[in-house]
């Protein structure tokens, strides 16, 4: 997840998601790594193009870029667009919410 500072949309993914999180299935294939983009200017990742915006969650596997999700609307079209990343990596993808 890359986030900054005083980001509105990173504080509700935080508030809406954040808990629940590091409990699902999700969590165990796309664990959850959290860069600052103002403090963490390189993070040694396979990005396709730089990030931007934030809150920006990019999943990455076997060192390259598999697809991202660029900001955040609410938790429904997050594990949405997160299951449909996870289907790239694994042939089922989890699904179970806490």
């Amino acid at each position: 997840m890359f986030e900054r500072d005083g980001c509105v949309w990173c504080a509700r993914w935080d508030r809406d998601v954040g808990p629940i999180y590091p409990k699902t299935d999700e969590a165990k294939l796309l664990p959850l790594r959290r860069i600052n983009i103002d403090h963490d200017k390189d993070p040694g990742l396979g990005l396709a193009s730089p990030v931007r915006f934030t809150p920006t969650f990019v999943v990455i596997d076997q060192g390259r870029e598999v697809g991202r999700i660029t900001g955040y609307i609410n938790d429904d079209a997050f594990w949405g667009l997160l299951g449909a990343l996870a289907a790239k990596i694994a042939p089922q993808p989890p699904r179970s919410h806490i």
